[in-house]
């Protein structure tokens, strides 16, 4: 049933003291809340930085990219949305300062604005107050929650907290805002300190927001003294401090915030009627055997990013997903590509029942990718390669089973003579680098009678896509004669999405990732097979 657009309630979530102290997690765990309460629930991220989107950000600067159905690279926030709340994003959940600057020189260039002096405000604003308002006039949502990445007090967020601010006027009881602030713990005088969260509200007030709602992070759990302090001080009723308290999974947030019940004071500060109580039967449900395995797993995560988690967070999601319905706790091993060679490999990867080859793009790690895989291939190791770890798979193949032996792809060595994978037809052409590449969901004709056909029990799938590069067909007849054969391919353009081998427990190469939809409610088929296979070899 369509909602009309002026009755869609608007919450923003802005964050103060420091970043990563978990906006996102907070506000998916509020929606997932109000959608347990019947209400249609969306979530965006606005990120400050002028990048048009994060697609060609370095890991390190901003962990993974995360691709939606329509092909938008986005903010790995939108990946933890979905996770939570089971309902795909799109383009519209995440907005750049970038975006928003070049929208209105667009404009100001065709001539829209009919010779005005093009200002922050009101120009950047109303584009800012466009794009958050532009979900709820879909009629789709009841509550479109808009998180604001940063830190209140950064330069480059002051027009989203201005837009803010003019929205919270505007609609009044419709729009409230939920700031996430910090209350430490000093272990030399034992108690926990309000000063930071003070002033991050006064930051707040000076620029004409007042929050209504205070979500504390804290390791300690807060007394009534303390909830009361920052009442007094923050110009809030101490039913509306929320604890957030340090916990083992993000998985309990959103319990933690229901025994806080965060979701009934905006229920209350948004005058919003609720005839549905929460149910989150099945939520506890994963919870209980997330907490409460039967058997563990060793998985290894090989990739160039070991360091660094967040360049792989929806793989690491998908594999608690994964283990958790298998009933499994999957101890990951990070594992970094660039230090495996052919005398420590067996070392490297001792005691692993199951080995991912991760995405990525350029030559660094490459040889140890390769390398990773033979030791997988040669020891019945059950195996899952992502988008460049199917194509370093293709590789280890090529050279060690067809003796190719400098079999690569075009992508690492344009002048090998055997590019067994390639760069895309109608990639060749292509010289820019933001949003140019084969992005969003496609669809997969799975050849029955395959470990893919056995793993999603259908022909017919629809997985999201990221990559330039791609199997050339040009070699599959002899990779086939020989045990390594396409069990996926998109009908359309005749591209090899799935390769697997024969006579093996488990390998599986995937040209596109898996891991974008995963989620509590549906973890991965490719996973939970995987999973299931790395339990098998385990017991063996």
């Amino acid at each position: 049933m369509a909602r009309v657009k002026d009755q869609t309630k608007y919450i923003f979530v802005t964050g103060g003291v420091t970043s990563s102290l978990g906006k996102g997690i907070i506000s998916a765990s509020l929606a997932k809340l109000l959608q347990a309460r019947c209400f249609s629930v969306t979530i965006q991220k606005l990120d400050p930085y002028i990048n048009i989107d994060p697609g060609t950000l370095n890991p390190y600067e901003h962990g993974e990219c995360y691709v939606t159905e329509d092909g938008a690279e986005t903010d790995l926030d939108l990946g933890h949305y979905e996770r939570f709340l089971n309902v795909p994003t799109s383009q519209a959940n995440n907005v750049t300062t970038g975006r928003i600057y070049l929208s209105v020189i667009e404009k100001e260039r065709r001539g829209d604005y009919l010779g005005e002096t093009v200002q922050v405000i009101p120009h950047i604003t109303d584009e800012i107050k466009h794009a958050i308002k532009l979900l709820g006039e879909s009629g789709k949502y009841d509550f479109v929650i808009t998180e604001i990445g940063g830190t209140v007090g950064d330069i480059e967020s002051l027009p989203y907290i201005e837009a803010i601010r003019q929205l919270k006027w505007e609609m009044g009881s419709r729009a409230l805002v939920i700031h996430l602030t910090l209350v430490p713990y000093l272990k030399a005088a034992r108690e926990l300190k309000t000063k930071p969260t003070q002033h991050s509200v006064k930051t707040m007030l000076e620029y004409g927001v007042q929050p209504d709602i205070l979500v504390c992070r804290t390791e300690r759990p807060l007394n009534d003294h303390i909830r009361n302090k920052i009442a007094l001080f923050c110009n809030v009723e101490a039913t509306s401090v929320i604890e957030s308290i340090d916990t083992s999974s993000i998985y309990k947030v959103p319990i933690l915030m229901r025994e806080e019940k965060l979701d009934q004071v905006v229920l209350k500060k948004t005058r919003t009627k609720s005839n549905c109580p929460p149910d989150l039967e099945s939520w506890e449900q994963f919870i209980s055997r997330l907490e409460h395995p039967k058997k563990t797993v060793e998985i290894g995560l090989v990739g160039k990013y070991a360091e660094l988690m967040d360049a792989y967070k929806s793989i690491i999601e998908s594999l608690i997903h994964a283990g958790t319905t298998n009933d499994c706790k999957v101890n990951l091993k990070l594992i970094h590509s660039e230090q495996i060679n052919h005398h420590n490999v067996t070392s490297k990867l001792e005691g692993l029942s199951g080995i991912v080859v991760a995405p990525g793009f350029g030559d660094r790690g490459i040889e140890g990718k390769i390398i990773s895989i033979g030791h997988a291939r040669k020891n019945n190791i059950p195996f899952l390669g992502i988008c460049l770890g199917m194509q370093c798979a293709v590789v280890e193949f090529a050279r060690n089973v067809l003796h190719l032996n400098e079999a690569h792809s075009t992508e690492m060595n344009a002048n090998t003579p055997y590019p067994v994978i390639d760069i895309m037809e109608e990639q060749k052409k292509i010289n820019t680098k933001g949003g140019t590449m084969r992005l969003g969901a496609y669809p997969c004709s799975i050849k029955t009678d395959t470990l893919a056909h056995k793993v999603y029990a259908k022909e017919d799938i629809s997985e999201r896509h990221r990559h330039r590069y791609e199997f050339n067909n040009h070699f599959l007849k002899d990779f086939e004669s020989h045990g390594m054969f396409a069990s996926g391919m998109n009908p359309q353009a005749n591209l090899v999405e799935i390769m697997e081998l024969k006579d093996h427990p488990f390998f599986i190469g995937v040209q596109f990732h898996p891991e974008y939809r995963s989620t509590v409610a549906n973890p991965h088929p490719l996973f939970v097979g995987f999973v299931e296979a790395a339990i098998r070899f385990s017991e063996k």
